[in-house]
């Protein structure tokens, strides 16, 4: 495999695990209602120019299908970054890079529910491991405190929010829509607006100023337009399977940008929650030896976070 086929899934790896920094410089600069709606709308505004005529040429298709492309919208870019943004003011960056990492194995599961998808060795395995991680992670190290519902509100959240995106992730397999990526992707956005909008309008309404404007670029742009280019790139050049195994990389990133640019110390409830997490997912990627015969449903093509 030529090197340079791994520059568009790191890239795109690289950019999610900065937006985890972002989400937490978000606090007390701007509203997560406010960023999650301006982050979107900014990317439609950019997209529109290139994606508005042919989203008119496929106009038949985007009526007849935009009940699912309404969920689609609501789980992977309302509900998932939205979440996001309110677990930021509760939990670190290094918490949420460590929780983002569970979406592949969360897809894997979930796959196997709602697509009726045959559960691998790797997968069940993988599950219980990463389950044991992410104990440890949001018990601090004690995961007897779960027992006394002392978990933090942002590292609840943040399941929540990968759960959401896992669950995106599986609704595209089950509702194959017929539309081009860029079409389907903008038809997205366009909805994720549109949810977004009333919670914006209910404020607080942070006013965009320059103490805040960089956030709401980065999360517009790279974290938003420039990763959905580079994964897609990456899914072509070298699979869907191959470039979700550097989703395993988030934990690692988020926590070295993190230290970098937050000051964040990592406790060695990280190291072994995260490793658990880690090998878990990675379990779940490499055994995949089915248990038993739920269904002929291929694998999930899995698009990544944003």
């Amino acid at each position: 495999m030529p090197l340079l086929y791994l520059l568009p899934p790191l890239g795109a790896v690289l950019i999610w695990s900065g937006n985890m920094t972002i989400n937490q410089l978000t606090v007390g600069a701007i509203a997560p209602s406010s960023i999650a709606f301006l982050r979107w709308m900014l990317a439609l505004a950019v997209l529109t120019p290139f994606l508005a005529p042919a989203a008119w040429k496929h106009r038949a298709t985007i009526r007849r299908e935009w009940p699912k492309i309404a969920v689609l919208g609501l789980l992977g870019m309302g509900l998932w970054q939205g979440l996001a943004y309110v677990a930021a003011e509760t939990t670190s960056a290094t918490n949420m890079g460590i929780l983002a990492a569970m979406v592949p194995l969360l897809t894997v599961l979930l796959s196997a529910l709602i697509l009726r998808e045959a559960p691998s060795l790797g997968g069940t395995l993988g599950g219980i491991l990463a389950l044991v991680g992410v104990s440890v992670l949001l018990g601090h190290g004690d995961p007897r405190s779960l027992l006394e519902l002392t978990v933090a509100r942002g590292d609840a959240l943040m399941l929540v929010a990968a759960t959401c995106y896992a669950l995106y992730g599986v609704m595209l397999k089950r509702w194959p829509i017929a539309l081009p990526p860029w079409v389907l992707l903008y038809a997205q956005v366009i909805f994720a607006v549109l949810f977004l909008l009333p919670p914006y309008l209910m404020g607080p309404m942070t006013p965009v100023d320059g103490s805040n404007i960089g956030l709401i670029l980065y999360a517009g742009i790279p974290a938003s337009i420039i990763t959905t280019f580079l994964w897609m790139l990456a899914i072509r050049q070298i699979g869907a399977s191959q470039a979700s195994i550097f989703i395993n990389l988030m934990p690692l990133f988020s926590a070295l940008i993190a230290m970098a640019f937050l000051g964040e110390r990592i406790a060695l409830f990280h190291l072994i929650g995260g490793a658990l997490v880690l090998g878990g997912v990675m379990m779940a990627q490499t055994l995949t030896r089915p248990l038993g015969r739920l269904s002929a449903t291929p694998t999930l093509v899995d698009r990544g976070p944003r």
